[in-house]
């Protein structure tokens, strides 16, 4: 299967640059092939290409999206025919539109093709100017990306970068955005957020299940006094008879001390017997308080009694009480500061009850701050860079708002 990917961006944008970066670091051992036209006659620095072992089919005689139907199909047709290439990297002019590319490639899909990924590249200085002035072309590149790659954050202040996220965000909710300098980062990272892996929300799922794990195998003794077995194991309540109470399936009669034999042959309602006789029943039943104080054999199912400890002993509660939230930021962060933060969470009154948070955020020393917290254990710590400053908080009943307002206060 060959995998296709898309590179878009406005012109100048830093295209050719990352695909530079991703064929020195993250496709390695891999067969590509180049299909690349810009608008105008100049096409990519084929010298590189070539010493690097990637074939270029270059298309500078007009945008990929003006002629879809046609060169498009027959270059892509004679790539995979000539090449059988792992992965074809597709470059098209920047003044083109995303979704027409996207689809060109989709009609060429098949069981040896396949639509990998959509990056735009964005030069963060300029998503406003360009939105204003180029708005159909520009914002198309935005709406339609899978992941979108800003260029030159290095020396950007932390509110104009900011800002170009919000706008960037307005267009396109969902996909990451990469705001660490590329040098930064490794062309893994890169390539991990362009195909979908590393999603705000993959890592707030991941999150949950590690804290639901953790949330059953060390779930607290229930404090109603009962013993809950989920393998259909139910203790008898209240019966003290001294007697044996044989059931179908492994459960007991509450409250028997009757002092007589109840034999069912199915199932029946027996309701508060005290009658100190034998009794047969043809019927379906639920056992209810019976006090006989003898054997009850039960071959059946039966409804058992709801315990009033106020828990579901039959289904996980971290589905139903757990919640998530999360937030990704271009914040820059002390360590001090970040620690200090981190601690607050603590404080159920004011933030809910958080049982697990991480992240990754940039430092305001140059370096990245990654962080820990479970109830009573918090950690800060330097670490590796992120594609950009994330936060993920796992808990119950979580004051969504005031967790916003304390780390929007750096």
């Amino acid at each position: 299967m060959t995998k296709v990917d898309i590179f878009s961006g406005f012109l100048g944008a830093g295209k050719t640059t990352l695909i530079k970066k991703l064929i020195q670091e993250a496709y390695q051992n891999e067969t590509l092939v180049l299909i690349e036209n810009e608008f105008g006659d100049v096409g990519i620095d084929g010298g590189f290409m070539q010493e690097a072992g990637i074939q270029v089919t270059e298309m500078n005689s007009g945008c990929i999206c003006c002629s879809l139907v046609g060169d498009f199909g027959k270059a892509l047709e004679e790539v995979l025919k000539t090449y059988h290439p792992d992965r074809i990297l597709i470059e098209p002019s920047g003044v083109g539109k995303l979704s027409d590319v996207m689809e060109a490639v989709r009609k060429l899909e098949s069981g040896e093709v396949c639509l990998n990924s959509c990056v735009t590249v964005a030069d963060a200085s300029k998503c406003k100017l360009y939105m204003k002035n180029f708005g159909e072309f520009y914002n198309n590149q935005i709406e339609y990306a899978g992941a979108i790659v800003l260029s030159r954050t290095g020396q950007m202040p932390e509110q104009k970068l900011s800002d170009a996220v919000t706008l960037l965000r307005e267009r396109n909710p969902v996909a990451p955005i990469i705001t660490t300098p590329w040098a930064e980062l490794s062309g893994h990272q890169i390539l991990e957020a362009m195909e979908g892996s590393v999603t705000l929300a993959s890592e707030l799922e991941t999150l949950m299940h590690h804290t639901q794990e953790q949330a059953h195998h060390e779930e607290p003794a229930c404090s109603c006094g009962h013993d809950h077995d989920h393998e259909h194991e139910h203790e008898a309540h209240g019966c003290s008879c001294g007697h044996d109470h044989d059931h179908g399936h492994e459960h007991e009669a509450h409250g028997c001390s009757c002092g007589h034999d109840h034999d069912h042959g199915h199932d029946h309602e027996a309701h508060t017997c005290s009658c100190g006789h034998d009794q047969d029943h043809e019927h379906e039943h639920e056992a209810h308080g019976c006090s006989c104080g003898h054997d009850h054999d039960h071959e059946h199912d039966h409804e058992e009694h709801t315990c009033s400890c106020g828990h579901d002993h039959h289904h996980h509660m971290a589905e139903e009480v757990f919640q998530s939230w999360g937030w990704e930021t271009t914040k820059h962060y002390s360590k001090e500061v970040l620690l200090a933060m981190v601690e607050r969470l603590e404080e159920e009154r004011t933030f809910g009850l958080v049982l697990r948070a991480k992240g990754m955020l940039p430092s305001s020393e140059g370096t990245w701050l990654h962080f820990d917290y479970v109830p009573g254990e918090v950690s800060v710590r330097e670490g590796t860079p992120a594609i950009t400053g994330r936060v993920c908080v796992i808990g119950a009943e979580l004051h969504e708002e005031a967790i916003a307002r304390l780390f929007e206060q750096a």
